[in-house]
């Protein structure tokens, strides 16, 4: 039966964790996957529009659209490569920079709420199991 397969699960945790974290995010008003381009510019500003959707594992049009909207929202800024004019790398601003510690605060009560209930073995086990789905579906020898 469809509701018993282990693709229905993922797809309708993915769903709730989706609509958690809209819920969650909006009292900053950040939707939902603009937090993670922020998240790799925490971690490494200064990245091309193209480095950018990579990391993100977006089509570089998408994240084009998603940089307009962080820009209007004063959160990041784009600036010319000096050797090469084609080239924007993407920078926070102050404002960017002030939304790492509430957004990773969502992210740990939503971590939190999702494995409630789970023991620290199980959620080893989960890891792994995770990270073998992964594995298998990157596995492009099929």
């Amino acid at each position: 039966m469809v509701e018993d397969e282990i693709r229905e699960y993922l797809r309708r945790l993915c769903a709730q964790m989706r609509k958690n974290y809209a819920e969650t995010l909006r009292v900053y008003q950040i939707h939902v996957g603009q937090e993670h381009a922020l998240c790799q510019l925490w971690m490494e500003e200064g990245i091309t529009q193209l480095e950018l959707s990579q990391r993100m594992e977006i089509e570089p049009p998408t994240a084009t659209n998603m940089l307009r909207k962080l820009e209007e929202y004063g959160w990041v800024y784009r600036k010319r490569d000096p050797q090469d004019g084609r080239v924007s790398r993407v920078y926070l601003t102050d404002e960017g920079r002030a939304l790492q510690k509430p957004v990773q605060d969502v992210w740990k009560q939503q971590q939190e709420k999702l494995l409630d209930g789970i023991s620290s073995e199980e959620k080893l086990i989960l890891r792994r199991l995770m990270r073998q789905m992964m594995n298998n579906l990157e596995d492009t020898d099929d």
